[in-house]
């Protein structure tokens, strides 16, 4: 934010998303803009090329967060998707932060890394990931930042070196190394038991939640439930939520005003736990 952008400036979103990206932005003296997705007929939440271009121009955008696979959506992003807002930043001068934390959650389709699929892609890109998500490893506070283009990584550098951000912990490394060089045996374990956990929530909210619909998901382990079939405000359905099921989700509405009516949980957890938040929901509706 700070190395790319100036106070006052606007920073493109695609609402909802994962709402640290809009605290980050206001925190910083910035203004969100956003490209709102837009959910089809058949449930998936697509891009809005039209719209996306016209707020870059209208805004003056010089910086975007993509985040791929989304989150809360659930959606992993065609190459076509991707090439048609790449094309767009590429020719608006538009910096693109493509956070892609999930990468490793994908059980549709295919994961694109957004820098991989043209040479004029990388040089305008930050991509961001970790090991945290995929191996439960967020305590080691480690992230990877690949910024191939110098000038852009000079750039972030000098704003990481001004925050006085020195050196990482080594544990953090020793457990990055460690997780993507002898991980795969459990993260092949891991992956089939989130996705059965995945087929259950559809098939519970299908059969016993009314009014409650399960977006379409492709990616990452949190579920996108939209409960605006149930005629409840989103008031409402957070009191249901929080203070009769006493569980805590996330809800739709931190991730923007388009998110109202929704609710994101977390299926990244053991079957019987699962299996008693979705009866609690149960009851409570």
């Amino acid at each position: 934010m700070k190395a790319f952008t100036k106070p006052g400036d606007g920073v493109l979103l695609q609402l909802p998303v994962y709402y640290p990206f809009m605290e980050v932005i206001e925190d910083n003296g910035r203004r969100i803009v956003s490209s709102d997705l837009i959910r089809n007929e058949d449930g998936y939440y697509v891009m809005d090329a039209e719209g996306f271009e016209r707020k870059i121009k209208e805004e003056n955008i010089k910086l975007f967060f993509l985040c791929n696979p989304h989150n809360p959506v659930g959606r992993v992003w065609t190459k076509d998707e991707l090439v048609t807002i790449g094309d767009i930043c590429v020719r608006n001068g538009v910096t693109v932060v493509s956070d892609e934390i999930h990468q490793d959650f994908v059980f549709e389709g295919k994961h694109i890394p957004f820098a991989s699929i043209k040479k004029e892609y990388e040089d305008i890109s930050i991509t961001c990931t970790s090991p945290s998500k995929t191996f439960n490893l967020a305590s080691m506070l480690l992230s990877n930042i690949f910024i191939p283009n110098a000038g852009l990584r000079h750039s972030f550098r000098k704003e990481v070196d001004a925050a006085g951000i020195s050196q990482l912990s080594v544990f953090g490394l020793i457990a990055c190394e460690t997780a993507y060089r002898d991980g795969e045996v459990w993260y092949e374990a891991m992956m089939s038991y989130v996705r059965s956990n995945i087929e259950y929530v559809k098939e519970f909210t299908d059969k016993r939640l009314k009014g409650v619909e399960m977006c379409p998901h492709e990616g990452t382990y949190l579920v996108w439930l939209d409960f605006r079939g149930t005629g409840l405000s989103a008031d409402e359905l957070d009191y249901k939520i929080i203070h009769e099921a006493k569980l805590w989700l996330d809800s739709g509405r931190i991730f923007g005003p388009i998110g109202e009516g929704y609710q994101r949980i977390n299926v990244a957890c053991p079957r019987a736990i699962l299996k008693e938040a979705l009866e609690r929901i149960e009851s409570v509706l």
